[in-house]
């Protein structure tokens, strides 16, 4: 990852790469904004990230590949899906010389949305029944 830490935007963040990997960069930034319209964009760790009640996704870009993490829960409920690539608890690379699995990442973004709903659901709840 390049550490910038003046980047402001995910527009600048990405600005900051070779064509190729701005490419990949987009490509994943409008995947993400597609399955999550409502999410907020901002800049968080020095990379992109979205919030949607709770933080949801993050990316970014290094020499040889893309970093997406959708932490823990995101990973290991995709861990099928995700095998062919190199993971950790909450990441996962995709290669800078392949296509990105861009069906994938709507589903986990999508899977993080349910999550976090669920999650402020339960919140809404407990103070309801204090």
């Amino acid at each position: 990852m390049i550490s910038r830490p003046d980047i402001k935007d995910v527009e600048s963040y990405i600005t900051g790469f070779p064509a190729a990997t701005q490419k990949l960069l987009k490509q994943l930034r409008t995947t993400i904004r597609k399955a999550a319209p409502g999410a907020e964009e901002y800049i968080g760790y020095q990379m992109p990230a979205y919030k949607f009640h709770g933080p949801l996704v993050y990316f970014a870009g290094y020499e040889r590949h893309i970093g997406f993490y959708p932490g823990a829960s995101g990973i290991e409920n995709f861990k099928k899906e995700i095998a062919g690539y190199k993971h950790a608890k909450g990441s996962v690379q995709f290669p800078l010389d392949k296509p990105l699995p861009l069906d994938l990442v709507k589903q986990i973004v999508a899977f993080r949305i349910q999550e976090n709903l669920g999650k402020t659901e339960a919140k809404r709840l407990k103070k309801k029944n204090k």
